[in-house]
C-alpha cells in the first residue's frame, strides 16, 4: 500500500513539472515560483449533499449581485436600515465612479469563490465570498488532470462529476454579457504581467477558452469610447474583458493615476455600453469581511428566502458590544483583518501566543472597523499522504459560481490543506496544498 502511494505521488510531482503547474511566493521582496503542492489522496463528496449546497451558493450569488447594485444605485437596503449606510459608503471598496450603472443581467461578480469549511455537526458553512478577482479555478481543473493521469482505475469505478469542462463554461458565461450581438465576441483575458502570483491561471483560462491574454499596454481606448486590441494585423474591437487585475489599478483616469499596468478609458468605454468587464469594477463593495456578516439578512431582504447555505457567525468590532465580546474572548476566537486575503493578518486566538494576543487586542481598539472575529471551527479533516504515511489535515472547499445570463456552480471546487499538523491555515501562500475533489453520484 505504501509502495504504490509513493509511486503515485512520484508520478504525480512528475506529472507537475511536465504541466509546469506552479504558483509564485511573494517572499523578502522576492517573487519565487514553487511547484503546486498537490495531496494525492482525493475529496470525496456525496452528489445528494452537494445538490444543497450547490443550490445555496447559487442562491448567495444572486443576493450579493442584487446588493451590489442596489447600492450603486437606489440604495433601498440602506434606507431601509438592513445594513448601516457607513459601514457600506466608507468602506475603501466602495467606488464612487461606479455609482448609476448597472451591468447585463444586474450581474457585477460574474466569478465568484466562496469558501466553505465543514464543521464537527458535519454541515458545510460558507467561510467568506471571494468576488473582486478570485483564483483557483485551475488548479481545480489541473488536479483533476494529474489524478487522472496518475490513478486512471478509479475513474471506472466511480461516476465522478466532471470539472475540466470550466473553461468552456466560462467562456459561455463571459460571451452573454457581450454588448454586440456576435456569434463568437472577442474576449481577453486582462493580467498584470507574468510576475503576478495568479498569472499561470490567466495564461490557463485563456488559452482554455480561445481567448487573448492581454496587458493593459496592449489595449487602447478611443475617442469613441470602443476598447480595441493592438494586433499585428491592426486594431481589433473587444467586447469582453476577464480582468484579473485590482481595479484600483485597471484605469488611471478613474482610480489611481500612477498605475502603470491598466488601461485610460477603460471606465469611460464600460459605462458607454461598449465593452463588458468581468468582474465589474466596484463588486468589491460585497467582497468585505464585515459585510459578509450581512449576506443572510440580503438573502431574506432581496429573495424573499431563507439561506440554504450557512453562514459562520460573525462579530464586526466596530460595534461596541462585539467588540467587548471578542477582546474578552481572543484566545477562543478567529480575529481577521477585513481586507486581506490569503490567509494574511489572521489571529487563531487558540494557537496565538499571549503577547500576539495583546497585539491584536491593541490593533482592534485602534481601528474597529478593521477587524471581524469568528469562533475557532473544528473544521473538518481528511486523509492526507504526508511523508510517506497517511494523516488527518484540516481542510477547506472553494467552489466557483459563475454569473450571466445563466447561473452554474462547480461540482466541487479546490479544497485546499493545510500540510502542518494541526494547522488551520489552509492557503498555499502559507504552506497550504490541494487535494482534487470528487463529486460522487450513488454510495459514497
Amino acid at each position: 500500500m505504501q509502495c504504490s502511494a509513493l509511486l503515485a505521488l512520484a508520478a504525480a510531482e512528475l506529472a507537475i513539472r511536465e504541466m509546469g503547474i506552479t504558483f509564485t511566493v511573494y517572499s523578502e521582496g522576492a517573487n519565487i515560483d514553487r511547484a503546486w503542492p498537490f495531496d494525492i489522496i482525493p475529496r470525496v463528496i456525496s452528489a445528494r449533499q452537494w445538490q444543497q449546497v450547490s443550490a445555496g451558493l447559487a442562491q448567495r450569488s444572486r443576493a450579493l449581485n442584487a446588493f451590489i447594485d442596489d447600492i450603486y444605485n437606489r440604495q433601498r437596503i440602506l434606507a431601509d436600515g438592513v445594513l448601516p449606510a457607513e459601514l457600506v459608503l466608507e468602506s475603501p471598496n466602495y467606488k464612487a465612479p461606479c455609482a448609476g450603472m448597472s451591468p447585463r443581467y444586474g450581474v457585477w461578480a460574474h466569478i465568484c469563490g466562496s469558501d466553505l469549511v465543514r464543521d464537527a455537526d458535519g454541515r458545510f458553512y460558507v467561510l467568506e465570498d471571494n468576488l473582486r478577482v478570485p483564483s483557483g479555478v485551475s488548479y481545480m481543473v489541473e488536479n483533476r488532470e494529474i489524478t487522472k493521469r496518475v490513478l486512471p482505475e478509479l475513474f471506472e469505478n466511480y461516476s465522478i462529476l466532471p470539472v475540466d469542462d470550466y473553461p468552456s463554461r466560462l467562456y459561455a458565461t463571459l460571451a452573454s454579457l457581450s454588448p454586440r450581438e456576435r456569434k463568437r465576441p472577442c474576449i481577453v483575458v486582462l493580467t498584470p504581467g507574468i510576475y503576478n502570483s495568479a498569472y499561470f491561471e490567466h495564461a490557463f483560462l485563456a488559452q482554455g477558452m480561445g481567448a487573448e491574454l492581454v496587458e493593459g499596454s496592449d489595449l487602447v481606448v478611443g475617442d469613441d469610447d470602443v476598447v480595441s486590441m493592438l494586433t499585428v494585423d491592426g486594431p481589433v474591437r473587444v467586447d469582453v474583458i476577464y480582468r484579473r487585475i485590482d481595479e484600483d489599478f485597471m484605469d488611471p483616469e478613474a482610480f489611481r493615476a500612477d498605475s502603470m499596468l491598466g488601461v485610460p478609458g477603460l471606465m469611460r468605454a464600460w459605462r458607454a455600453g461598449k465593452v463588458a468587464i468581468a468582474n465589474a469594477p466596484g463588486s468589491g463593495v460585497a467582497d468585505d469581511k464585515a459585510i459578509y456578516a450581512f449576506v443572510p439578512e440580503m438573502i431574506r431582504y432581496y429573495l424573499g428566502e431563507e439561506p440554504k447555505v450557512a453562514s459562520v457567525p460573525t462579530w464586526l468590532c466596530q460595534r461596541e458590544a462585539d467588540r467587548e465580546h471578542v477582546l474578552r474572548h481572543l484566545d477562543q476566537l478567529v480575529v481577521k483583518p477585513v481586507n486581506e486575503s490569503g490567509g494574511y493578518g489572521i489571529m487563531v486566538g487558540p494557537h496565538a501566543s499571549a503577547a500576539t494576543r495583546r497585539r491584536f487586542a491593541r490593533l482592534i481598539e485602534e481601528n474597529p472597523r478593521n477587524y471581524i472575529a469568528q469562533p475557532t471551527l473544528s473544521l473538518s479533516t481528511a486523509p492526507t499522504f504526508i511523508d510517506g504515511s497517511v494523516e488527518a489535515r484540516h481542510l477547506d472547499l472553494r467552489p466557483f459560481i459563475l454569473q450571466g445570463r445563466e447561473t452554474w456552480v462547480t461540482p466541487g471546487g479546490l479544497t485546499r490543506v493545510a500540510l502542518v499538523r494541526g494547522s488551520l491555515v489552509v492557503n498555499s501562500s502559507q504552506g497550504g496544498g490541494s487535494k482534487d475533489t470528487w463529486i460522487v453520484e450513488g454510495r459514497v
